[in-house]
């Protein structure tokens, strides 16, 4: 009798270690292969290359290496003497071209006033020369002017606020006409962009709570995401001479997943937080309860019930203090909702 106890037990005690290894394995195979979240995710940041729009000597360099600046701070100077020159010439020129308009006005005036005594022909040549001159005049202020907004260009300053690259342009450099001499990374266009696989993008929605942990930092950052993007590049389709599509034939068994890029808005970035373009993070979307996702989404019957408290899902400290609370709240304005409907 006891021994067949003794079998029972151990049988019992198979089932549960099977049905407790079985749920991990579960759990396992579902976060690793289905729960939104990815390795491959980098933090960004808009780069703006500033080129100058003028060709020259540099004078004078008023940034270092690495340096935050400010929009509208000056970054360096073209030798202005040229541009100085060009200036000077043009003033030269309108003023001689005046001269010119104003002796052709008088001549005009005089051959008016002398009436039925001066021929017609004349009288057409003095306006011609008037009206040639006046657009010789106005063709020179137009180079003033570009003589001028030159000048203004060769102070060069920074179009945003941000941080310089690792290497500030030096006096003495040539620099051209288009082409850039330094960068600057805008300090208020960092975000995360997250590579997820395809099959996990139906666990993500626009305006969903992210948790983002960068490499080497202890501290999370929040986010939410912003956009998932529309298309990405068939590497197995080209495009043959004669416009029509050439598709690989070739077939693996091994089919990878694509992976889709993902944008993620900052939230909340501590103020001794690092943020550098390009470190590497782990993004993880938080879940959210059905009624609650179809709010975050705009979709379904339940979104106009809970709008109220979805609408802005910016503050994501409020959903992780208390993620149960609005859910459950939603859950339940939802059918009184649609009852007073």
């Amino acid at each position: 009798m006891k021994k067949t106890w003794f079998s029972i037990g151990q049988i019992l005690l198979t089932l549960i270690v099977v049905v407790i290894a079985a749920l991990v394995l579960w759990k396992l195979v579902n976060y690793y292969m289905f729960a939104p979240w990815t390795r491959d995710g980098h933090v960004r940041a808009d780069v703006i290359q500033v080129a100058p729009d003028i060709s020259g000597l540099i004078s004078s360099v008023e940034v270092t290496d690495n340096q935050q600046v400010r929009q509208g701070q000056v970054l360096f100077v073209i030798d202005q003497a040229r541009y100085t020159l060009a200036l000077r010439q043009a003033e030269a020129t309108a003023q001689q071209r005046r001269a010119t308009l104003d002796q052709a006005r008088r001549e005009y005036a005089r051959n008016r006033q002398l009436g039925n005594l001066v021929a017609a022909e004349i009288l057409e040549e003095s306006r011609s020369r008037v009206e040639a001159g006046e657009a010789a005049l106005a063709d020179a202020n137009v180079a003033i002017d570009t003589a001028k907004l030159n000048l203004q260009r060769s102070t060069i300053k920074s179009p945003v606020d941000g941080y310089l690259n690792d290497r500030a342009p030096r006096t003495g450099e040539f620099v051209s006409a288009g082409r850039a001499v330094v960068a600057v990374v805008d300090m208020h266009s960092f975000r995360v962009d997250g590579y997820f696989e395809e099959t996990k993008l139906r666990g993500i929605d626009i305006g969903q709570p992210v948790d983002i942990t960068v490499m080497g930092e202890p501290t999370p950052l929040r986010g939410h995401v912003q956009s998932i993007v529309a298309g990405i590049e068939d590497r197995d389709r080209t495009q043959s001479a004669n416009l029509l599509p050439n598709v690989n034939p070739a077939f693996s068994w091994v089919r990878l997943a694509q992976r889709i890029p993902v944008r993620v808005a900052l939230d909340e970035v501590p103020a001794d937080f690092r943020l550098i373009a390009g470190r590497t993070a782990t993004v993880a979307v938080r879940d959210l309860s059905p009624v609650r996702r179809r709010a975050v989404s705009g979709t379904g019957p339940a979104s106009g019930a809970v709008a109220a408290s979805a609408a802005p899902v910016a503050p994501a400290s409020a959903l992780a203090s208390a993620p149960a609370a609005p859910a459950a709240s939603a859950a339940s304005a939802a059918p009184s909702a649609g009852k007073s409907q």
